[in-house]
This record gives structure tokens, sequence and C-alpha cells, in this order.
């Protein structure tokens, strides 16, 4: 029986350490008490509801690992640098809520398909993000490509609320159904009273965990949506060391700033 533990490595010192966290299948060992490994405090989504979420399974020299995506075209996965950090192959995940069975779409990808960005900091999480190359998906109901900021118009997000979706490192035939929740954007200011400049810097977005509505582990490299979920804004990228439910922000590397680095390796752009 494969198990999902969840651990947790800290990246930055300040008033409160933010941490990403890793899912590893690994063969019969208890689950972590600590930590539900999920979206904390969301609701069940529905097919549909966020149709550019994408699964990845990422095999490393040190075991495998979860993480998700956000499909931003037919052929092109955004998710997190420190997710594929070190990953020989990948395979993708498209067209379904749960997590076990019904893909609609999968794929395994191999180092060369793999576009991290080249200034990837992982002490700091600083341009936490990478691009896969997949073959052509078909859109669907469930398989849709979620639009990227426009060049022209400029939000910081603050006050506004968005979505964050994501499998987490869950077990279990009941918990590998998506979840989701809806949290409202923060500014980098407060975020940066709680971690500090060094980790909170402008390629940050960061959003209020009130009531332990939070990302945790292994919705690592997941969406951060508005619109009605029509405009990714964030990739998730950090949550605090004290644990998810803490209350505590969580942080995303903010889309608007790497508008020109995915554009020049997709090809893809909104004005």
């Amino acid at each position: 029986m494969k198990l999902l533990i969840v651990f947790a490595l800290a990246v930055a010192a300040a008033s409160a350490t933010p941490v990403y966290e890793k899912t590893a299948f690994i063969e019969d060992l208890p689950e972590s008490p600590v930590l539900g490994g999920r979206i904390t405090n969301g609701d069940y989504a529905w097919d549909g509801l966020v149709p550019y979420q994408a699964g990845l399974l990422l095999s490393k020299n040190s075991g495998n690992y979860w993480c998700g995506g956000s499909l931003i075209g037919s052929n092109w996965v955004l998710t997190a640098a420190h997710c594929t950090d070190g990953a020989h192959t990948i395979t993708v995940y498209l067209g379904s809520v749960v997590r076990s069975n019904g893909n609609q779409y999968a794929t395994t990808i191999h180092s060369n398909d793999i576009h991290q960005h080249p200034n990837y900091n992982s002490n700091t999480l600083d341009n936490d993000v990478t691009l896969l190359w997949i073959h052509s998906v078909s859109f669907s109901g469930n398989i849709q490509a979620i639009r990227l900021p426009s060049f022209n118009q400029y939000s910081n997000y603050e006050g506004q609320w968005a979505t964050a979706s994501g499998w987490g490192g869950t077990s279990g035939n009941n918990q590998d159904h998506l979840q989701y929740v809806t949290v409202q954007v923060i500014s980098n200011s407060e975020c940066a009273s709680v971690y500090g400049s060094s980790t909170v810097t402008d390629n940050t977005i960061c959003v209020s965990t009130n009531g332990g509505r939070s990302t945790c582990g292994g919705d690592s490299g997941g969406p951060l949506a508005v619109d009605n979920n029509q405009v990714l804004i964030g990739v998730t990228s950090f949550v605090a060391a004290a644990g998810c439910t803490a209350g505590l922000p969580s942080g995303f590397q903010r889309v608007s700033r790497h508008l020109d680095w995915i554009r020049g390796v997709t090809g893809i752009a909104y004005y």
C-alpha cells in the first residue's frame, strides 16, 4: 500500500518562516500526523470549475513527488520551479477532478521539455516558476487553458478574491478529489511584515488565510485565479512553517512579473 508523507523544508528565516512542501510516495509508512497535506478548509471542486488545473507526478532521484500546475496553452503548463528542480520525468494529468482515475489526458515528458526559470533561487523561492512543454491537448468542457494577465493592464490585485485549487498530498480513496478555496489577496507590505522582504519581493503575491483556508503540501505549483477563474495571477509557492491552518499568509509567484519570460519561451501573450 502506498501512503503519502508530507515533508516541510524551510527556505528562509524571518519573523515567520515560509516553507514549501513536497509530497512523496513512500511504501508502508504512517501518514504525517501534523499536516493533512491538502487545501485546508476548502470545498470539493466539480467537473469544469477549474478546467485549467493540472496534476503533476514528478520523478526525481530522491523519489516521486506530487504538485499542481496550470494549463496556459494547448502545449504548455505553468508550475513551480521548486517542484521541477531535479526532476527527470514528469507525468502531466488533465481533465478530471479525481486524481486516481478518470483523467481525460495524461502524458509523460522528460528533462528537455522542462523549462525552469533561469533565475530561480531555491533559498528565497524567487522566480519560482517552470514551464512544461506537453504534447498537444484538445480542449473540452473539462480541459481549458486559462488566460494570463494582460501586458497592457497591470493590477496588483490587492483586495480581490481569488481561487486556489489542488489535490495536495492526501491519501485514501475519499481524499483524492480536487479541492478549491476562495482567498483574498493582500498587500506585499502586509505579507513582508510576516516573512521579510528577502522572501516577499515584487515577484510575490500573497493571500490571507483567515479561518485556516489555505493551500498546503502537494498544492505547490497550482493556480491562483481571479475574474471568475478566467485569469491566472499566481503560482502556489510557500506557506508558513507554523502550518497551513495557522492563519498566516500563503505566498505565490506573481504571474504578471513573468509575462516576458513566458512569452519568450512559449509565444503566449495577451494584450
